[in-house]
């Protein structure tokens, strides 16, 4: 299996013979800020932030590159740093929307449907298979303090590659300890720039996360991702190899936007 990472929580991944594009935010840089977002749902701690426009730095490749032989696009859930959002709320403009896309519920497949997109696949728990690969629902927890949104994380399983588990967007919580021991992955995808609002706590993983998640599964390698992008972050990728360093942890990679990692 080999992940690209493209920026923020975009990453490409080869499995199995398919290739998954993950949440595909491919806006150019600068597009919106908090105080953009229709109706202002969300604070950050710091005001100064809901000031700064987000993406902060441009896509790494072309978005012809990004896109080019994509069999699926796999969204763990319809946020605007995770798919492009139109101020219609339609979605995923630069898609080509005849290619198969997976989301969460049956919520958002129905904005895809209203976007335009033609084959729209609602992962259960149960899962489905595609080909020689499986892929499945794993629960998720997108906020310490309340939710923010509903989001899931996906297991990836197959006799001709390592168990993949992409957490998603999520904090550190007894489901999360529950799925990396049934399913003992080998490869764990983590989002953790410690990113956080007012209204919802932290949302998603911190050094002290991926910290349970290296001991619990000490066996794993961790891909951390979801770095650098957004103003509501609280931890860099700079300022995360320290904490990890503080706290003997080494078995992870870290790759820059348009960086891939095979394994």
């Amino acid at each position: 299996m080999k992940l690209t990472q493209i920026r923020n929580a975009t990453n490409r991944l080869e499995y199995a013979g398919k290739v998954f594009l993950i949440d595909p935010w491919l806006a150019p840089r600068h597009q919106f800020s908090f105080v953009d977002i229709p109706g202002m749902p969300y604070h950050v701690p710091d005001s100064m932030k809901e000031h700064l426009p987000m993406p902060f730095y441009n896509l790494p490749m072309p978005v012809e590159d990004i896109l080019a032989g994509v069999d699926y696009y796999l969204v763990t859930h319809i946020h605007p740093d995770h798919i492009d959002i139109a101020p219609n709320g339609t979605i995923g403009a630069p898609l080509d929307k005849n290619v198969p896309v997976i989301c969460q519920d049956e919520k958002d497949a129905a904005v895809f449907r209203k976007s335009g997109f033609t084959d729209v696949i609602v992962l259960s728990p149960q899962g489905i298979e595609l080909d020689s690969l499986k892929i499945a629902a794993m629960p998720a927890r997108h906020g310490t303090v309340a939710p923010c949104g509903e989001a899931m994380g996906v297991m990836f399983e197959s006799p001709r590659e390592k168990t993949f588990y992409l957490a998603g967007d999520t904090v550190w919580y007894p489901a999360i300890q529950q799925t990396l021991q049934k399913y003992n992955p080998d490869i764990v995808a983590l989002n953790c720039c410690a990113a956080e609002t007012t209204e919802n706590g932290r949302l998603i993983m911190n050094d002290e996360d991926v910290h349970c998640v290296a001991k619990t599964l000490p066996s794993a390698r961790l891909y951390l991702t979801h770095f650098d992008n957004v103003a509501h972050a609280s931890i860099t990728r700079h300022t995360m190899k320290g904490y990890l360093a503080k706290r003997c942890i080494a078995n992870y990679d870290m790759p820059l936007d348009g960086e891939s990692v095979t394994y």
